[in-house]
């Protein structure tokens, strides 16, 4: 296990703490994401009650064969989501999508009373953009959206997968996006995207996560707020 592995372990252990009986619980994707769920499944094996829905496919797999009940559809607001990020920055605004959920990350986020995100301190960042900005674009006239995402001065890529275009669990394409120098506007940057005719939703993830659970060399650290 390498060090990151152990402090994404260390994250995903503390937040369990935060799940109490009888919740909805929002699951997220990606690998520190998988560490909570599967942490998760211990606690009901030893008999929590709580329902998860999952933010894709690949997390429902994980969910159910970790023993915990699943809904599709929910009536009310989550009590609680925990998912990861590719980046956060001090505001705790997010950089999510390199696992491809990113729609459905974003829906559930917002559906939750509270939205933690859990991770290493290796995802701490001074100003987004370091990496790239993923873009769920619909798959029908995709190359003129991205014409039209290259206009906000990014270069892009479509994702691939085994040397096919990546569609995600919606059926739509992913556009990885790349800016020359890091996001200094990310809301203005958010709305010029989603202002876009064919894109469904961005990576930018901005003032949804109340608090992040951040392990480090130096123990956990927590930005914002649990409750």
């Amino acid at each position: 296990m390498t060090e990151a592995d152990v402090l994404k372990l260390a994250a995903a252990e503390w937040t369990l703490e935060l799940v109490r009986d009888g919740m909805l619980v929002g699951l997220g994707t990606g690998t520190t994401a998988s560490l909570f769920v599967e942490g998760l499944g211990r606690r009901v094996a030893a008999g929590l009650h709580v329902a998860g829905l999952a933010t894709s496919a690949r997390t429902a797999r994980l969910a159910a064969a970790n023993g915990i009940p699943l809904v599709e559809e929910i009536d009310r607001p989550l009590d609680l989501a925990v998912d990861g990020a590719d980046e956060i920055d001090p505001r705790r605004n997010l950089l999510k999508g390199r696992g491809g959920a990113l729609f459905r990350e974003k829906l559930v986020a917002l559906n939750a009373e509270r939205f933690v995100v859990v991770a290493d301190s290796g995802k701490l960042v001074d100003q987004l953009g370091a990496g790239v900005v993923p873009v769920e674009v619909l798959p029908f006239l995709w190359r003129r959206t991205a014409a039209e995402l290259a206009a906000l001065g990014a270069e892009w890529a479509l994702r691939q997968d085994r040397g096919q275009p990546y569609v995600t669990d919606n059926g739509n394409l992913i556009l990885d996006l790349t800016f020359a120098d890091r996001i200094r506007d990310p809301v203005g940057l958010a709305a010029a995207i989603k202002g876009i005719p064919g894109v469904l939703e961005h990576g930018l993830f901005l003032g949804i996560a109340v608090g992040c659970i951040v392990a480090g060399a130096d123990g956990i650290q927590i930005l914002g707020r649990l409750d």
